[in-house]
């Protein structure tokens, strides 16, 4: 079983894991409490916070992974680039993965992984960017931010209240207040919960929210290129490899497409060894396709052996279900360094 496979299993609502993350619970209060006073110290000006020389929006999660801040990262600084403003991306350089993501999803960008942002925000001006968007970065209090949005998936919602590591979760929900925007994602929630999802988080205190629909649209081959609908999987034998945070709603969104699905889930990020491309090949004899993620096709293109059935590479779209057009508002305010929009009371 996976890492991820065994922490899922933990911070899910069963008894057996309640039992089970037990022992955690003082460590995960320790950390909680960590990092309340981390963000404090920021807070009351005791730790200091540096400018950025452009208009910045920071995305991030609230947990750990899977809730779809590199797509939405991708979405917003594509938007950007659509009005005409050339975006710099920021990120921590962690796993080396999604920098390849975001340099493929949005070539108008100017993509810098570096742990420390202010480098890195100073490379991209000095690149050309005229907006930032910081990728991962809820926690990163040392930079300043003008909007600050926090993303929650609906999927996640009810798994273990704990923080790190008896849950999934990087802070507790009193690190909203810090958040000038909400999203909540879904995969293979209903609209229904999402929407509830966003209710819940907002109901105590005034912050805005959208909710998202990141939806697969469709296939395209690993070296080829060539586009395949969603209906070419129907009724067919799926290998979905994914070294992502929540492999469990990528199969899922495979099975709603009536395809039989074997999963194998590996470590987010995770770097694929040989042996594991060898068994990826082999699973694929016995299937129809062999299906990954884009994060894990940028590891994968050059690697896979032409000679062998390519993998079909999922294509994701950010629609919204909610309040999309309002978060917009809020984007061309942040760029212009504007009073944000609210939500109508």
């Amino acid at each position: 079983m996976s890492g991820a496979a065994v922490a899922n299993w933990l911070w899910a609502e069963t008894p057996a894991a309640r039992v089970a993350r037990l022992p955690l619970i003082p460590v995960a209060l320790a950390y909680s409490a960590t990092m309340r006073l981390r963000a404090a110290a920021y807070g009351r000006g005791w730790r200091a916070t540096a400018p950025l020389p452009l208009p910045s929006v920071s995305v991030g999660n609230l947990a750990v992974g899977g809730a779809g801040k590199t797509p939405l990262a991708a979405w917003i600084a594509a938007r950007y680039a659509a009005r005409g403003l050339t975006p710099g991306i920021l990120l921590r350089g962690y796993g080396g993965d999604e920098s390849l993501v975001l340099a493929r999803l949005v070539p108008e960008a100017v993509v810098a992984a570096d742990p420390d942002r202010v480098r890195g925000a100073a490379h991209a001006h000095n690149a050309g960017a005229q907006v930032l968007v910081l990728d991962d970065a809820f926690q990163h209090l040392a930079v300043a931010r003008d909007l600050n949005i926090v993303v929650v998936s609906a999927e996640s919602i009810d798994a273990s209240p704990w923080t790190l590591p008896a849950g999934p979760w990087r802070e507790s929900r009193q690190a909203l207040r810090r958040a000038d925007w909400l999203i909540v994602t879904r995969k293979r929630a209903s609209k229904e919960v999402a929407a509830e999802c966003a209710e819940r988080l907002t109901a105590d205190r005034r912050l805005p929210s959208s909710v998202a629909h990141l939806a697969l649209t469709g296939f395209e081959g690993l070296h080829s290129g060539d586009e395949q609908p969603l209906s070419a999987l129907a009724g067919s034998r799926v290998v979905a490899a994914a070294g992502i945070a929540d492999p469990v709603s990528f199969a899922a969104q495979l099975e709603a497409l009536d395809a039989r699905v074997q999963l194998m889930p590996y470590q987010d990020h995770h770097a694929y060894a040989p042996a594991d491309i060898d068994g990826l090949l082999r699973a694929g004899t016995r299937a129809d396709y062999v299906v990954i993620t884009e994060k894990d096709a940028v590891k994968l293109r050059g690697r896979w052996p032409r000679d062998a059935s390519e993998p079909l590479v999922a294509r994701v779209q950010v629609s919204w279900d909610r309040d999309g057009a309002l978060l917009e508002r809020a984007l061309d305010a942040a760029s212009a360094r504007e009073p944000l929009p609210r939500s109508p009371e």
